[in-house]
Parts: structure tokens; sequence; C-alpha cells
């Protein structure tokens, strides 16, 4: 029972890591190339090198400071950014880690366990060789599925993984793919190889040695697609998407891992299989629970493609109602009032899955405020922006003047493309602005520092820092009173530039015609980084005052980056 409750918190977990390893949401256009080599530092807007690297990471250029206390500040941010790349790809090993353990309680795979390992210990003779076949058997299956990891990223390229993570298309069709899976998953029909293909695999299995061995997990591999398949098609989908030159095969290498391990344990210790439960309708519910967090996964990416296309239709509450719905109803089936084709009768509610039910059906109560404008943040990271909320209490509460208000000044509603994007991405509390050159000239005109946000309608990290650290009443202050914010959008598809301000890129030769292009543009030129969120502080005349920062989740870590902007602008 122990193994039970394991098997479900596993499949739960694999979901919510899958989405919250996201570190970053890289910049990806058509007209931005990227390409191999080092990056010199640069912070005065200088001319990038053709050989210049743009990673996920933080920003690598350096700006001279003269106050030393503001150097002293922005170290932590400088080490923070430098140990971004790290803490991605751990994330992505980490998802695939819980993605393999999932993998191991599924129908297809679980109740090969003990024929896989009586095969070892009888055919072997000895303890040892059916140790060391079994060591073999899982560096096999570990070898495979990097393969298929490497696979991915050879036939792509790093460039084109660069451009999933906010191209619509693409968006969109991960979108129907995961909606597959969660249909595979529940029930509706089985992904599977061809059985031709299967069988070639099986019948080199027979042979002995290595290439049997070899054949063998090639075997496990091919026949258990059809429940593994999802799993590793929804790992390589999130790890293409961050970019991550070597996020596939980082992925399965932690997925392999986590399928091939119980393996070899068990062939150690045979003993072991006496305490494994027994095979039986619990394993389906396993596959059904993963089909509903597929789905409700599935609809970050369809609201990828809304918010860049400016579509309007999965607004905050309408994705929300969807999750409330999901949730609901995997409440009602994990209490057995729903079943599905390949359920056994679930004839008593054993405790993991009363306790696992409480749990779903908590998370929903939490969601359903979230209907009125609950901030939510546990998951606004994950959520459409607050601004596309069409009945929020919050800002009818606020809407009476209160401290506050976001009125936005008198003259909010003639700025340039305030209306667009302030109706969807509106931050309460703050006044920004969304034109470059004119929050320049807004910084000179009250001698104030520049905030810059780079920021993207897909970009998972910006949410969370916008919710969990711009309300902080400490930071939103230093933004209204001590700065000029200006929030750049670099990944929307649909405003374009009147025909007098298309140019071409300096850096890449293509033609600039949008507006997220051009911020996109400024931001690889002038702080030679793709990622998101990335944070700039500037003096006036628009010299870099201090290096920048891309996400830091701690509010005290924040306001120091904040402050030693506010330090330099002042020395200076």
């Amino acid at each position: 029972m122990k193994t039970y409750l394991f098997s479900f918190l596993l499949s739960i977990f694999f979901a919510t890591t899958l989405v919250a390893s996201t570190q970053d949401s890289l910049v990806s256009f058509d007209d931005v190339t990227f390409t191999d080599g080092s990056v010199t530092d640069s912070t005065q807007g200088a001319e990038v090198p053709d050989d210049l690297v743009f990673s996920d990471g933080q920003d690598t250029g350096s700006a001279q400071v003269d106050s030393t206390a503001t150097v002293d500040a922005t170290a932590a941010v400088t080490t923070d950014g430098a140990a971004a790349d790290d803490k991605s790809m751990w994330g992505i090993f980490i998802a695939g880690l819980l993605g393999g353990f999932a993998a191991f309680f599924m129908p297809c795979i679980f109740p090969m366990v003990p024929l896989t390992v009586s095969f070892f210990t009888k055919k072997s003779g000895t303890r040892s060789k059916a140790i060391s076949q079994a060591f073999l058997y899982g560096i096999f299956i570990i070898v495979i599925y990097v393969a298929l990891g490497m696979l991915i990223t050879i036939a792509f390229g790093p460039e084109a993984l660069n451009e999933l993570s906010t191209n619509g298309i693409f968006n969109f069709f991960f979108f129907l793919l995961l909606v597959v899976f969660a249909a595979s998953f529940l029930g509706a029909f089985e992904i599977t190889l061809p059985s031709s293909f299967v069988n070639k695999i099986d019948a080199q299995s027979d042979k002995g040695g290595l290439i049997g061995l070899f054949f063998m997990s090639a075997s496990l591999a091919v026949v258990s697609f059809s429940c593994t398949g999802p799993i590793i098609g929804t790992l390589l989908v999130e790890a293409a998407t961050r970019g991550e030159r070597l996020g596939p095969a980082i992925g399965m290498l932690g997925f392999s891992i986590a399928l091939a391990v119980p393996f070899v344990l068990f062939a150690m210790f045979p003993s072991m299989l006496k305490s494994m439960p027994k095979s039986g309708g619990w394993l389906n519910s396993v596959k059904v629970v993963l089909g509903f967090l597929e789905l409700a996964l599935a609809l970050k990416f369809l609201s990828n493609v809304d918010l860049a296309y400016n579509w309007n239709f999965l607004d905050r509450e309408v994705y929300l109602a969807l999750w409330i719905v999901i949730f609901g109803l995997l409440g009602l089936y994990l209490i057995g009032k729903i079943q599905f084709s390949h359920d056994s009768p679930l004839q008593f509610l054993s405790i993991p899955r009363t306790m696992i039910a409480i749990l779903v059906f908590s998370f929903v109560v939490y969601m359903v405020p979230g209907l009125w404008g609950a901030p939510l943040k546990a998951i606004s990271a994950f959520l459409p922006p607050i601004g596309t909320q069409d009945f929020d209490l919050n800002n009818l509460a606020l809407s009476g003047g209160g401290p506050a208000a976001h009125t936005g000044g008198a003259d909010a509603n003639s700025r340039k493309h305030y209306t667009y994007f302030h109706s969807k991405s509106t931050i309460k509390g703050l006044d920004p602005y969304y034109d470059y050159d004119e929050a320049l000239a807004a910084a000179k005109a009250q001698k104030k520092p520049l905030l810059v946000d780079f920021t993207g309608w897909n970009c998972v990290n910006c949410r969370k820092m916008e919710a969990e650290v711009w309300s902080s009443p400490k930071i939103r202050a230093m933004l209204n009173n001590e700065f000029i914010l200006v929030e750049l959008y670099v990944d929307d598809k649909v405003l374009d530039l009147p025909e007098s301000e298309h140019y071409v890129s300096k850096q890449t030769g293509k033609k600039i015609n949008t507006v997220s292009k051009r911020n996109a543009d400024f931001q690889i030129s002038k702080f030679q980084s793709n990622s998101q969120p990335l944070y700039a502080l500037l003096d006036n005349e628009g010299e870099l005052l201090v290096p920048t920062s891309g996400a830091i989740y701690d509010i005290e870590k924040y306001g120091a980056f904040l402050q030693s902007g506010i330090d330099a602008f002042k020395a200076k």
C-alpha cells in the first residue's frame, strides 16, 4: 500500500515539476540568429561580436560602478546569474527523474519487473553474474534513452530548440500533442509502435552476450512505449521549449536512471520482490491521474499562443475554470464517482487514495476565489496575467482611488502601446511605460533612473516575479517612487511598427517590423542577452548603472539590486 501511495504522489509531483522546472523564457524570432562563440563584456551598447553566444543564463556583461557599496550589493546577483544554467539543467534532470519513477508504475512496466529479474537469476546461474547482467541491462536502458534525447538535439539543433519556446505554431502543436497524450492515458487509445518493429527487436533479445542484453533493454523501451511514450513526449517537449542545448539528453538521463535503478536493485536483492504490491487496477489509475495532469499542462501551451496572438479567448478566469473542472473531475475519479473503460470497479477507498483526493479537492477550493481576482500566488506563474481577468473584485475595490489604485496618471492613456499591453498585463499598483524612448524621456524629465523590464507573455518567471516580488509593498514603493518603469514585451506577435520605423538589425541583418522584434533586438544588441525576465537599471542617458539581473525571488536580494542602482545613479 505504501508503494500505491508513492506512485500517486510521484504522478502529481512529475507534472508539477515539469512546469516548475522552467527557469527562464527564451526569446526566439525568425530574424534572430543564434551562433556559437564567446561573449565580450559590454554595457554601453557596443557592437556585438559575430560569434556571440546567447544562452538562457543571466547577462554576462559588466559595468564599472563608482560606488563600492553598489559592487558589493550586486555581487550576489552576478553569482546567482552565473548559476542559472546549472539550476535550469538540474530542473530538467529532476523532471526526468520523477517522470521515470512515474513510468515505473505504469501497467506496461511494473508487471515486467518480476519476469525480468527471474530471467537474470535463473539464466545466470550465480548471483554475482545475475547482478552484473542486470547492471548492464540498466546501463543499456540509460544509453538508449539518452541517445534518443541526443537525437532530438541533433535533428533540430540548438537554434531550432530556442525557437520552440515562443513560436506560436509549435506551442499550438504541443498543446494538441499533450491533449493526445492525455486521451491515451485516459484510455481512448494506445500509442504503440508498429508490431513488426517490436517483433524484430524482441527477436534479437534471444541472442546471448552483450548484444542480447542490449536488445532486451531495447525491447523494454519499445514494448512499454504505449505507457512511457506520453511521459517521454511531455518531458522532451518541456526540455525542448527550454531552449537548452543538452536539455533533451539531460531529461532522458534522469528518466532512464529512474527507470533502470529498480531493475538493478531487485536483481541484486531478489527477496525485495516479495514486498512489491501485486499488479491490478491501481496501475491503470496511475495512468488516468497522469492523463488529467497532462490535460491541465496542455492548457499552458494554448495560453502562450492566446496571449502572443491576442486572441483573448483563454482569459484568466476561463483558464482557471478549466483547471477547476479538470482537477474536480480528477478528485471525483479518485473517490470512485467516475470511471473509465479500463478501470476495475472500486470497492472501497484506501487511505492513500483518500488522502490524495483530499489534496486534489483542496487545490480545487483554493482556485475558486481566483475566478473573482484572488491572486493565487502559489500558481500565479502558470496563469495568464491578472490583467486578462474580466471581473476582478480587487480592481473594483481600488477604483475608488485608494493608495494602490492603478490609475496610471493623467497622461497614461496617451502613452505608446499603453492600452494594448496595459489591458492584459496590468500589475496592480504600478504605472509602467511600454516604449523605451518614451520612458527614457520621462526619466530625463523626472531625473530618475530607468528600470527596463524585458518580459514576455510566455515568461513563467516574469509572472512569478510580479506575483511574489513586485507585489511586496517594499519593492512596489521603490518601483513607484525611485524609478521610471518600462516593460518591453519581446514575444508579442500582433503589434506592428509604423512603416517609417522599420529598420534592418545590425546584429542579424533581418528586418525589424514589429514592436516585440524591436524590443528583442534592443535587448540583444544592448545587453547581450535573450532571456526573460531581464532587469536593466539605466541612468537617464540610457547607460547601464549596474550589471543586469534575471529573476531574483528573494525580496531582500531584489531590493538590494534596486538599491544598488539607486546608489550608482546618485553617485554620478
